[in-house]
């Protein structure tokens, strides 16, 4: 029987270089994976230094850490995955074939060493910093490149391509913006940037490989699933999307339920249009609409905040919806269907074992301690836990990743 952890005491570091550049999707969920975990220490590390007076033998970040930590995980753990995805997929998508390593080493080399180069500038270092911030702008472009070659050597329109692209489009004008403030551009370039790669890049990408893969996922497993996906749903979002982003950057986040309220409709149809009480065995597609959940919930709590400013009717804390958008929706769904795409491209069956459910569920944890933190007493303190938490929570889910990204497929295929 094909045991989960292949024996690979014995590999060199150049047998272990080999297998990860098997395919686009072992690079970058390792660089990933490897990123869950690095991005967040160190962001809880400066939380509790800061609410506890802790004292590291470390400079201060070049940039503020608040925006240091939006931007490692906007712009370099979160598209890691995608990357590794949509390199896998879109050759699939629009019929061409599968991606040389000549494409997506380089895609590789860019976006985790620019990672890591950048994580090393966090220690007081600016011109690593930056450097980092250029190699990670670089790979995006190389994967952006990539891409559009593919769909235009196909010679289809394909909607979902084309979204996802555009989602890319604006992650590089995002990327371009930081990168001109921490080379001494106006500070207020940082947070424009961090609200264009939230809503801009991250979210479409999202919904987009959603709207996509979950209605063929669920067809797939349960019979008689009725397929649901309407070509103008993208088009509407992204001019929702694009409403959301005006209001904010223009400072009318007022008038900005304008935008999130049809957004909160549009995504609460969707999730019940694609049927998850008829989802709930396996749990390898149950986890995929569990996730969806925390999208219009986010896009209620958005809409909630603009109304609140307009009313004057109290106040939603800033950060609970993007963290409810980021944490609920990004993790959770980041955890579904990446653990899918582990157990089927390294011939494993199709299934959520027990140590991905519990890392899911655990997720669930972390959005709902980290929106309490808002409320609770020693706010300072309980995010500090929360950030701990999401470590704590992914740290087995990442060894086993890892473990099989590093590994041969048990089935011998070749991938």
């Amino acid at each position: 029987m094909a045991t989960d952890r292949p024996d690979t005491s014995g590999a060199s570091l150049r047998d272990l270089a080999r297998v990860l550049a098997a395919a686009p999707h072992r690079m970058m969920f390792f660089a990933g994976a490897t990123a869950v975990l690095v991005s967040m220490t160190w962001w809880a590390l400066v939380l509790a230094a800061w609410r506890w007076g802790w004292a590291f033998p470390q400079p201060a970040s070049p940039v503020p850490a608040g925006w240091a930590h939006a931007v490692m995980l906007v712009f370099g753990m979160l598209p890691m995955f995608f990357f590794g995805f949509l390199l896998t997929v879109f050759p699939r998508w629009l019929d061409r074939p599968a991606l040389t390593r000549r494409a997506y080493v380089p895609v590789f080399a860019g976006c985790f060493g620019g990672y890591l180069v950048a994580h090393a500038g966090l220690l007081g270092v600016h011109v690593l910093f930056v450097a980092g911030l250029v190699l990670m702008l670089a790979g995006h472009a190389i994967a952006f490149g990539v891409l559009l070659r593919v769909l235009r050597a196909s010679g289809r329109r394909d909607l979902h391509a084309r979204s996802a692209l555009a989602a890319l489009a604006c992650g590089l004008v995002a990327q371009a913006l930081f990168l001109a403030f921490a080379c001494g551009a106006p500070a207020a370039l940082a947070p424009a940037a961090i609200e264009i790669g939230v809503i801009g890049l991250l979210l479409p990408v999202y919904f987009t490989v959603c709207h996509r893969m979950v209605p063929f996922f669920s067809a797939n497993v349960v019979p008689g699933y009725r397929v649901v996906r309407p070509a103008g749903s993208l088009p509407l979002m992204w001019l929702l999307l694009l409403a959301h982003m005006a209001c904010t950057l223009a400072g009318a986040a007022r008038w900005r339920w304008l935008a999130d309220l049809p957004l909160f409709a549009l995504f609460a149809w969707h999730v019940a249009a694609w049927q998850p009480w008829k989802a709930r065995r396996p749990r390898l597609l149950a986890v995929l609409h569990i996730a969806l959940l925390w999208l219009p919930v986010a896009f209620a709590l958005y809409a909630w905040q603009s109304l609140a400013l307009l009313l004057d009717a109290g106040d939603v804390p800033a950060r609970v919806p993007v963290h409810v958008l980021t944490i609920g929706y990004f993790g959770s769904m980041l955890v579904a269907m990446v653990t899918r795409v582990t157990q089927g491209h390294s011939g494993r069956p199709l299934e959520m074992g027990t140590l991905p459910w519990v890392t899911f569920i655990a997720v669930q944890g972390v959005v709902l301690l980290r929106v309490a933190a808002e409320y609770l007493r020693d706010p300072q303190a309980w995010l500090a836990i929360a950030a701990a938490a999401w470590v704590v929570a992914f740290l087995p889910w990442v060894l086993r990743s890892a473990t099989i990204y590093l590994s041969p497929r048990i089935d011998g295929k070749p991938g």
